[in-house]
């Protein structure tokens, strides 16, 4: 694996070379627009608004709309003047208590290791983030964008983790979520509670698949087989009702998770889970 970049990780006077790498791969299924008739490509064409003329790449410029319908133009020698020095280094602004961070400012991991030389200072920044549980607050240029990020130990490597700036994440206050006008009744509660106690599974990542992808890349394999003759039955989701007696459909819940845990280990734990959704 070809790492993204070479740096180094710099804390006080400390500064630690390192590489770094991706730590997550998506395959994405990527579709084409084609024409019915004959499944021609169809291509994107750069139109000008105003006159639905085809606009050449040369003629074309960067701007702001700072208004509706004003742009102030922006040329190269501008982004320019405005970059950020790329200078490869992760540079550790502040240490804090890791569970005092919102998961939500977590966005994308990359894995660091330690490049000739580094290896000392590495482990000893790693075995002090893991007995610490802290994580180091960086700001990282990766690809002429500068990132908030954090650093952090995980098993026997550390990890660099891009985080979103306080000003990306939508206030919680900007939602309208209706408020209830009664407390759960403790009965629902204890159910409630019972219920996710019966359901708790020791964490395994690989329990949890993508089933929408596996699903229509079979369904595309099946079309190349068969030439793309038929199309193949459509799967009808169940329409979804509104829960009216939620001490019962708790209790149902309850009694179809008990009665797979009963039935032993041989049957996967998501059969019951969709059951549990298929009551609610």
């Amino acid at each position: 694996m070809r790492s993204l970049w070479k740096g180094s990780i710099s804390f006080g006077l400390v500064n630690i070379p390192v590489s770094l790498y991706p730590a997550t791969r998506r395959e994405e299924l990527s579709f084409r627009l084609l024409r019915a008739s004959d499944l021609s490509p169809v291509n994107y064409k750069r139109v000008a608004q105003t006159d639905g003329k085809e606009v050449p790449w040369e003629q074309i410029v960067k701007g702001y709309e700072y208004e509706k319908g004003k742009f102030v133009v922006l040329k190269d020698e501008d982004f320019k003047r405005v970059d950020i020095e790329a200078t490869q280094t992760v540079d550790i602004l502040d240490f804090v208590q890791l569970s005092e961070v919102n998961p939500m400012y977590f966005q994308k991991p990359y894995y660091l290791v330690p490049d000739k030389g580094g290896a000392p200072a590495y482990a000893l920044l790693h075995e002090v983030l893991k007995d610490t549980r802290k994580a180091g607050i960086a700001k990282v240029v990766i690809r002429t964008r500068q990132h908030l990020a954090a650093v952090k130990a995980q098993d026997n490597v550390l990890i660099l983790e891009i985080m979103h700036f306080a000003d990306e994440l939508v206030d919680v206050d900007e939602l309208n979520i209706p408020a209830t006008k009664a407390a759960p009744r403790k009965r629902e509660v204890d159910m409630a509670k019972a219920l996710v106690e019966q359901m708790t599974e020791k964490w395994d990542a690989s329990r949890y698949t993508d089933d929408y992808s596996s699903a229509l890349m079979k369904m595309i394999k099946e079309k190349i087989e068969r030439g793309d003759k038929a199309a193949p039955k459509a799967v009808k989701a169940r329409r979804q009702t509104n829960v009216i007696d939620l001490a019962a459909v708790l209790q149902q819940s309850l009694n179809e998770a008990g009665g797979g845990k009963k039935k032993g280990a041989a049957k996967p734990k998501s059969a019951s889970r969709k059951k549990t959704k298929k009551a609610a």
